[in-house]
């Protein structure tokens, strides 16, 4: 393995790690409300957290760049503040692989949730524990094998995020070309050797919190 290729493990890592940590907030607090809770807008909130799972990533990049892009709806106040701009850094790929691996994480945790014993929380309100002490000690326990499935899951998507990544991030050597934009180096470039090697090494990764996923989610 080359420096280059090490790199771009450590940044797919780096990335992976900071996307799944932050997922792993929001997909639980957004499974628990679509699971737990009735409200005008909910299936719109649905579908927003689950088009990133349908859409091309490259249209879900297109959709980032237009909100935080330098001239971006939300980029342009980020950048008037501070002077910094998101696109072309790594945390970049962060925010792409956030997006992209989140309606999985909100997905599982969603159907974990739903899937707890109804008896067993409105006991926990008979013994006059509120719903936010339910949630924590009911609740959450009941589901964390499928929260934890949903957590391998999303990590291991977003080692795999390409497309969004491409389009925010860019393709910089040396800044922010994870393993999949370092294939796409290389299998341009003919390098189909190292190609193959950096392709295993992703699979291989990927393999791993698979079948961490699949075995909590059969327990769950």
């Amino acid at each position: 393995m080359t420096e280059e290729t090490w790199f771009s493990l450590r940044l797919s890592l780096q990335v992976s790690f900071l996307a799944t940590f932050f997922i792993v907030i929001i997909g639980v607090a957004a499974g628990y409300l679509l699971a737990r809770k009735k409200f005008p807008g909910r299936e719109l909130l649905d579908i927003l957290f689950t088009l990133p799972l349908v859409l091309p990533p490259t249209v879900t990049g297109y959709y980032l760049i237009i909100l935080f892009g330098r001239n971006g709806w939300l980029g342009k106040y980020l950048y008037a503040w501070t002077g910094w701009c998101i696109m072309f850094t790594w945390y970049a790929a962060g925010l792409a692989s956030f997006v992209v691996a989140l309606p999985l994480m909100v997905r599982t945790t969603r159907a974990a949730i739903e899937s707890v014993d109804k008896n067993l929380i409105f006991a926990s309100y008979t013994l006059g524990h509120s719903e936010l002490k339910t949630a924590w000690r009911v609740v959450l326990p009941l589901a964390r094998r499928g929260i934890i499935a949903g957590a391998a899951l999303s990590f291991a998507r977003a080692m795999g995020e390409f497309g969004a990544t491409l389009m925010l991030a860019g393709n910089i050597p040396g800044k922010t070309n994870t393993l999949p934009l370092t294939i796409y180096t290389l299998a341009g470039s003919g390098d189909w050797t190292q190609a193959q090697g950096v392709v295993l090494l992703l699979t291989a990764s990927s393999a791993v919190f698979l079948v961490l996923a699949n075995r909590f989610g059969r327990k769950a």
